[in-house]
């Protein structure tokens, strides 16, 4: 594999076109965090909003020091999809200082796709405190919010939320209900298996997998 050459893809950031500096963020794939960081902040403040989001991505993958503090300024931007973009790539940091100003985006912001975006991030956090925040986004009217919180109260193994969980098993929409039965996985109780073995007769067949999946990983039966 030939190595990267960073001049060449710090020219290519500086070019107007578009797909050049789209490509010159991609080519980064292969290149140390500490020598991406310093090219993937030349674009933070692109013209392109997809650019600016897929710098944003990047700081999350390629992390640094000083990515925690570029992304938590980002999270106030002017821009939803910046803040969205922000909101995720702190997930993927999963630096826990991120927990409290995540909560925030999720209840001060008025956007869904930040709201999703950080209640996503919060389940990749894997903070147990994020339980009142995330059984609180159950009760959005967006379902894909539902489905972020569902997800994450699964990776935060927030057993106690099982009761919070269930009123799920009959959700309309078989996304939710596929999203309960990978989150049951992760929280074995009597409950959480009598659930799953409800949903690996769902009529959805990515449900009832799911379900199936969980119930092996919990080690019961799915009959």
């Amino acid at each position: 594999m030939a190595v990267p050459n960073l001049q060449e893809i710090s020219h290519q950031l500086d070019s107007n076109s578009t797909r050049d500096r789209r490509l010159a963020l991609v080519a980064l794939r292969d290149v140390a965090p500490i020598d991406a960081v310093p090219l993937i902040k030349k674009v933070l403040n692109d013209p392109s909003l997809d650019i600016r989001s897929m710098a944003i991505f990047a700081l999350g993958i390629k992390q640094t020091p000083e990515c925690y503090d570029i992304l938590l300024a980002i999270l106030d931007d002017s821009d939803y999809s910046i803040r969205a973009a922000a909101a995720g790539a702190l997930g993927y940091l999963a630096d826990r200082r991120a927990f409290e100003p995540l909560v925030r985006a999720f209840l001060e912001d008025t956007n869904w796709l930040v709201q999703f975006s950080a209640a996503v991030s919060l389940g990749n956090l894997k903070d147990p405190r994020a339980r009142e925040t995330l059984v609180q986004a159950l009760s959005s009217e967006a379902v894909v919010i539902q489905q972020a919180a569902i997800a994450a109260l699964g990776e935060i193994k927030a057993i106690d939320a099982v009761d919070e969980l269930l009123r799920f098993a009959q959700a309309e929409d078989w996304l939710v209900r596929q999203r309960l039965a990978e989150a049951l996985g992760n929280l074995p109780t009597p409950k959480s298996i009598s659930a799953l073995k409800y949903l690996s007769k769902d009529e959805h067949p990515q449900v009832s997998a799911s379900a199936v999946i969980s119930l092996q990983r919990l080690g019961a039966e799915s009959v």
